[in-house]
């Protein structure tokens, strides 16, 4: 049966055992053409046998277990790959925190029928971060404002994590070649889709701290990712 009709949402994972039996049935649920693939980095709390669990007992959820930690950029790459592979006409990427609403898909679907790349923006209106203090607003907006002023794109929000790609734009960016990883990684997918000349569009989506377990944003994280956007420019810009 192809795939090319359907969409595959890549849900990378690591420590994400109380999140996951929720997560993955609310995608299943928002849109009937989703498919769900668990990427996990042998999470040590057994995130990954749960995840093979849901699994068996749904055909719409798959699994793919990584050796070790290697970061989001990584295990992303690792299910983008799969998904081409097995001929998906959309794949997503979203956390399975739930700081990415499911009920944002299909939002992000519709959009996707006349974009290449859809992103779900926290800073279009409509968007907004819910329970977030001052500081941190100032980060994640002031990262996006200056990686767009670096980079010289108009996409608002180049951080964010809740994207739907149509297949032709991850065959066509050098998947193989990115060694980004975190919000840089978040940067330089959507420039080189940018650079390539794909149509990229912003949906509104509201952000939430996630539910369960500790979030893994950084200071140190954003602070790396925007010195990066400079060899993202000097990589990619010419």
């Amino acid at each position: 049966m192809s795939n090319a009709d359907r969409a595959c949402v890549v849900l990378p994972t690591y420590q994400e055992r109380e999140n996951l039996p929720r997560i993955v049935p609310s995608v299943l649920d928002a849109a009937a053409e989703l498919d769900v693939l668990v990427v996990d980095d042998s999470s040590p709390d057994g995130t990954g046998a749960l995840a093979d669990e849901l699994a068996a007992r749904d055909r719409r959820v798959r699994v793919l277990h990584r050796p070790r930690k290697q970061g989001l950029g990584r295990a992303y790459l690792a299910g983008f790959d799969v998904a081409l592979r097995e001929g998906y006409g959309r794949i997503l990427e979203m956390d399975a925190d739930f700081s990415h609403d499911p009920a944002a898909l299909p939002a992000l679907l519709a959009a996707s029928r006349d974009a290449d790349l859809v992103l779900g923006s926290r800073y279009v209106p409509g968007g907004r971060t819910a329970d977030w203090g001052l500081g941190r607003r100032l980060l994640s907006r002031g990262g996006s404002l200056y990686a767009r002023a670096i980079l010289g794109i108009p996409v608002r929000d180049l951080t964010g994590g809740f994207k739907c790609f149509r297949r032709e734009v991850l065959e066509r960016i050098d998947l193989p070649t990115v060694r980004t990883t975190g919000y840089a990684f978040q940067i330089e997918l959507t420039y080189r889709a940018v650079r390539r000349g794909f149509r990229v569009v912003e949906v509104p989506i509201n952000f939430a701290d996630r539910r369960v377990g500790q979030s893994k944003m950084s200071r140190a994280i954003v602070l790396e990712a925007l010195w990066k956007v400079w060899a993202i420019r000097f990589r990619h810009g010419r």
